[in-house]
């Protein structure tokens, strides 16, 4: 089994990460999506002295499963994309390793740029992960 054999969507997702890596877990989960079920999943494997990087935009609040965590000695960052990654975020897309364009929910022209900021400030109710605007 490989890492891409995980699906999200069963419900099993920390149970067979965790048996992937042999209860370690990971020394870095990046919750990108902004739900609660991802955050939920990155802190179920994150491993001892890892990394919880929330960089997901959260339209509703999410559970912080400190009884769970207490251990683990893990470190809690937020943060969006700012130019300090922007580099090295480009360069990941341009190799092909991230496909941006599967994560965009939404498309909106500049015409109607105030129901694109409504859609994506209510991520949770929109079910909007990225939101495009275009010039047409």
């Amino acid at each position: 089994m490989i890492f891409s054999d995980v699906n999200s969507s069963d419900g099993k997702a920390v149970e067979t990460i965790m048996k992937l890596t042999n209860g370690a877990g990971f020394d870095v989960a990046i919750e990108a999506v902004g739900i609660p079920a991802t955050f939920h999943i990155c802190q179920g494997i994150v491993g001892a002295g890892g990394r919880l990087a929330n960089v997901g935009v959260h339209g509703k609040p999410v559970s912080f499963q400190l009884q769970k965590l207490w251990d683990r000695n893990i470190a809690l960052t937020t943060s969006l994309v700012d130019t300090a990654t922007l580099p090295m975020l480009l360069k990941v897309v341009l190799s092909g390793k991230v496909m941006p364009a599967k994560l965009i929910t939404h498309r909106f022209s500049l015409n109607d740029i105030l129901k694109a900021h409504e859609t994506f400030g209510n991520v949770a109710r929109k079910h909007a992960l990225k939101v495009i605007l275009t010039n047409n």
